[in-house]
């Protein structure tokens, strides 16, 4: 009898626990709206971008609203990785080809060593877009970034229009941000 005892004791302090967690953790995401939760926008869905405020490999702060009006790409990745580095020669041509329509791209560095592995990786590649330093709150903002590159497309009023996971190619981004450089 005192077995059962225990073992229901046990029970329904580790059904407490689960209760106590899956509550705070309903709260955490219900107080922050501007989280987009899972990192891919479902095709047709449009989620407000939440806004960030980071430093250039300048040295500048750049924030995402001072985009509002323009298309705008954010990328998040890393030297070491071996898709982001195939992805970056088709963005630098495309950002070089629509930045005067209207288009923005933006880079966001998750590299652990900081301006001394973008910078040199910024020349070699001819990075001609703003390349910032990403921190823990903007890839927990934009759905935890489990894999990159991981790559958002905003349109003219904020709002995060595709995502992908992984790499794509130039046509597929293509296609994207003639679309919404068209919208009125």
């Amino acid at each position: 009898m005192e077995k059962n005892f225990h073992l229901m004791v046990i029970v329904l302090v580790v059904l407490l626990a689960g209760a106590v967690y899956v509550s705070k953790r309903a709260s955490a995401e219900a107080s922050t709206p501007s989280h987009l939760g899972e990192a891919e926008v479902a095709p047709g869905e449009s989620v407000p971008a939440p806004d960030f405020s980071l430093t250039s490999t300048d040295g500048k702060a750049v924030r995402l609203s001072d985009y509002r009006g323009k298309v705008v790409v954010v990328d998040f990745w890393a030297t070491w990785c071996p898709p982001c580095k195939a992805e970056i020669p088709d963005f630098v041509k495309l950002y070089s080809k629509y930045k005067d329509s209207g288009f923005q791209m933006l880079g966001i560095s998750l590299d652990q060593g900081g301006l001394n592995d973008v910078i040199p990786f910024m020349k070699q590649y001819g990075i001609n877009y703003p390349v910032l330093m990403g921190d823990e709150k903007v890839v927990s903002d934009y759905g935890g970034i489990r894999g990159i590159p991981t790559t958002f497309v905003i349109d003219k009023n904020g709002n995060v229009r595709e995502s992908f996971v992984g790499y794509r190619s130039a046509s597929t981004f293509e296609s994207v941000i003639t679309q919404l450089l068209a919208e009125k």
